[in-house]
């Protein structure tokens, strides 16, 4: 993906084919980022552009003409949203920018372009994504949780171990949309007491964005070990106990020799 200040395009196709599905432009936008839907006219005067969300119903989505923006029947949901380069639509530009890209932005967009030098259609394929930013593995007992927000398209979600096992057959994964249709996804992997020597990966990865995090194995205790570290710590409590009982008791003792001495 390229970027320039701030405003995503991924690849642009040349405009002048009749085949419009095959010769769409694809732009890939990043959530509640600016992104530029670029279209193309033929230059000149009484500009007219229209721009167009097909895939949502054919919603109007900015038109120009009579030199200047005319939103009057703008979709409300664009509403503060688009704007043209107004100093370059008489040179040939007509280009749209898209500011705080939604999931409901996705899909195919429609250019019509008129001027005195001719009428041109053009085509854009808008793909909104919400990169993977981070992942988290957290333990509660002897149970390790991977975690990550906000994300989209649907993201997968991978677990590998060093040495390798078959971790991936034993963990829970849910998935869970957000109002604003973003996912969070979460997996949970309980290791087996054989398993507890492994260092565990999660990996989180989208069509554009892949991002992993390690356990290390140092932190993982064994299962087996409580009872043993139980069994040596209440002898010890005991001993420690007697000790300081017969102590106090010598003390008491031998406080008790002295004062009877005083007294004679």
């Amino acid at each position: 993906m390229f970027s320039c200040d701030n405003v995503s395009v991924l690849l642009q196709v040349p405009w002048d084919h009749e085949d419009v599905g095959a010769y769409d432009t694809d732009v890939s936008c990043i959530f509640m980022e600016t992104c530029m839907l670029p279209c193309s006219s033929e230059g000149g005067s009484d500009v007219i552009i229209h721009w167009n969300q097909l895939s949502a119903g054919n919603l109007f989505v900015h038109s120009f003409y009579d030199g200047s923006d005319q939103l009057a029947v703008q979709n409300q949901r664009f509403r503060g949203r688009t704007s043209l380069f107004s100093d370059q639509v008489s040179s040939g530009n007509a280009s749209l920018l898209l500011t705080g890209v939604k999931v409901q932005d996705e899909g195919r967009y429609k250019c019509y372009t008129s001027t005195e030098n001719g009428v041109k259609e053009s085509f854009v394929n808008l793909k909104m994504d919400a990169p993977v930013h981070e992942v988290d593995i957290q333990r509660e007992g002897n149970t390790l949780t991977c975690c990550s927000e906000g994300i989209y398209p649907e993201p997968e979600l991978t677990w590998s171990t060093s040495p390798p096992s078959n971790v991936n057959s034993k963990c829970n994964t849910r998935m869970q949309e957000t109002e604003q249709h973003l996912y969070n996804i979460n997996s949970s992997v309980t290791p087996s007491d054989s398993e507890t020597d492994l260092t565990f990966s999660c990996t989180v990865s989208t069509r554009r964005s892949t991002r992993s995090v390690t356990w290390p194995s140092t932190s993982l205790p064994k299962p087996g070990n409580a009872r043993p570290i139980v069994r040596r710590v209440i002898p010890a409590i005991v001993i420690t106990g007697v000790v300081a009982a017969v102590g106090f008791m010598l003390y008491k003792r031998k406080r008790a020799t002295r004062t009877t001495t005083q007294r004679q």
